[in-house]
């Protein structure tokens, strides 16, 4: 069983008990990028934007992947951008074992930790402490792009 597959179990579970509505979100599609913590240490380099294929599954969010993979100091770091159309997230407020960092890029919408809801726009930045309930959504009329960073240390 692969991260996602123990979330979405975790989070249906976890939702049959707290949540029926909970229940719903975990089937919907998701854009989520998972932190890989196997195969070779990533390298220095220069991605460049336009080389990078749109991931994910969730209606008006598509991921764009520049590293992801353990470093010579991290298990894991995975960074990118996440392009989300007017009314879109990429999926539920979730939680995992990465610290996280969104910076918002572009547009304007709202990020939430917790449970509590801050509207943000350009330039403005999230941190979520590892397992700590986070998520994002555009809330404004134009494409909203966020920046994200997830790390975990070896020791985690």
């Amino acid at each position: 069983m692969n991260r996602r597959e123990l979330l979405t179990s975790m989070s249906a579970l976890a939702s049959a008990i707290m949540v029926p509505e909970a229940l719903a979100q975990s089937a919907q599609q998701i854009t989520h990028v998972d932190a890989k913590t196997g195969g070779p240490p990533l390298q220095s380099g220069v991605v460049k934007r336009e080389s990078l294929q749109a991931e994910g599954a969730a209606p008006g969010a598509k991921a764009y992947v520049n590293f992801n993979g353990p470093t010579r100091q991290l298990a894991a770091l995975a960074s990118g951008l996440v392009e989300l159309e007017p009314g879109a997230k990429p999926h539920p407020p979730h939680r995992h074992p990465e610290e996280e960092i969104m910076i918002v890029g572009e547009g304007s919408g709202e990020f939430s930790i917790n449970g509590v809801a801050t509207q943000v726009k350009t330039g403005d930045m999230l941190f979520a402490e590892a397992n700590v309930l986070h998520g994002v959504l555009n809330t404004g009329t134009t494409r909203m792009t966020f920046y994200f960073v997830k790390m975990m240390a070896k020791s985690a």
